[in-house]
């Protein structure tokens, strides 16, 4: 089995389902070719027949992008897919994205249906979707509360039908990271037709676990990972591309590789905040305004005498300019001195003492302080 790992972004159909963060189809085009040269290897571009503006903006970034597979989202309907077919006309590398529920809860309450005609429609609409393209990913929804004996027997019919990747998601944010290993780890042992076909993690937030899951569904030997910019999608988001990539990246005794450049992570992090208007929380990692900040004294210290005391990245690589420093109440004198040094001053130990006390007095007052605040304080 290849340690490679596909990465499949759904920034553009399953990150745009967040509230007031819809983009026109030149955003769309601007979003995918910024992916393009991130190194992702799949874009998920929509769902074509939920809009007349979805489906042109699918057929846009087919004109546009040329090196990543161009992924369209379709219920098992046949006018579903008979819309992604057209949309994806000009696609270089087409995909069809098509599934169904495949819970006990889905199957009773959304469906009305049974297990036997899950399977019989997953089955259909891989077949249809198999007629246009030769790429097809079926989805599973809800494969996180699926029953397993059941979600086994769905993987091999709809790959025995052709699908050419299976996509279990864990739809609701449910799973805990070694039950997800322990689930996959079962399909791989009782699915007997599981290697002609890559299988796919697509985990929310719901419990804060989406990217552990992920990682959990790598390690049991999932090679495809469904991710957004920050993490972004519906209720509280989806697996975070820039904290998979940097995982896999940080942690090189993993032995698994992805073709992301890191350092377009905070670029196209900082589009994708810009064009939609959400922005990214402070401590998000990796791209998070704090990730690479330092404001406690003792970390401060241990930073500037060597950098990896306190980071496990450097901010370059992943499109950082460089660490920073901030100064507040917690800062200890190493971060005073450092500071005052950057800007031109150079004080013996008694004087930076004296300074350093009517520092913390101007810090509690000011919670942050700034270049200006020192130029006052030293007068």
């Amino acid at each position: 089995m290849s340690n490679r790992i596909q990465i499949f972004d759904t920034t553009l159909r399953d990150g745009e389902q967040v509230p007031g963060c819809q983009l026109n189809r030149e955003e769309k085009v601007e979003v995918a070719l910024q992916l393009e040269l991130l190194g992702v290897d799949i874009i998920e571009a929509g769902f074509p027949i939920s809009s007349p503006g979805d489906f042109a903006s699918v057929q846009a970034i087919c004109d546009a992008v040329k090196e990543p597979t161009i992924c369209a989202l379709t219920r098992a309907k046949k006018e579903d897919i008979d819309a992604a077919v057209a949309a994806l006309k000009t696609a270089r590398k087409p995909r069809i994205h098509t599934g169904i529920g495949s819970s006990d809860v889905h199957i009773k309450h959304k469906f009305n249906s049974t297990r036997e005609e899950i399977i019989e429609r997953g089955v259909w609409a891989v077949k249809y979707a198999k007629s246009f393209v030769e790429d097809v990913e079926f989805f599973a929804e809800d494969a996180g509360r699926a029953d397993l004996a059941f979600l086994a027997q769905l993987t091999r019919e709809v790959i025995k039908a052709g699908a050419t990747v299976v996509n279990l998601p864990d739809t609701t944010g449910y799973l805990l990271p070694h039950v997800m290993h322990e689930r996959i780890k079962y399909l791989y042992e009782n699915v007997d037709n599981i290697h002609q076909a890559t299988i796919s993690m697509h985990n929310h937030n719901d419990l804060g676990l989406a990217t552990a899951n992920t990682i959990a569904g790598i390690q049991a030997g999932a090679r495809q990972v469904e991710v957004t910019i920050n993490g972004i999608g519906e209720r509280a988001g989806n697996t975070s591309l820039e904290e998979i990539a940097m995982i896999l990246n940080v942690h090189k005794d993993l032995g698994f590789t992805t073709g992301i450049k890191p350092k377009y992570l905070y670029p196209t992090s900082t589009l994708v905040s810009n064009l939609m208007g959400m922005h990214v929380q402070p401590n998000k990692a990796v791209v998070g305004a704090n990730a690479f900040a330092h404001s406690s004294g003792i970390h401060q210290d241990g930073f500037l005498k060597h950098a990896q005391n306190y980071e496990i990245m450097n901010p370059e690589d992943v499109g950082v300019s460089s660490s920073a420093i901030l100064l507040t109440s917690r800062s200890g004198r190493a971060a005073l001195r450092h500071r005052l040094t950057l800007l031109g001053f150079d004080f013996e130990k008694p004087e930076l003492d004296k300074i350093y006390t009517r520092f913390l007095l101007m810090a509690d007052e000011r919670k942050m302080i700034h270049d200006e605040d020192l130029k006052e304080l030293i007068g």
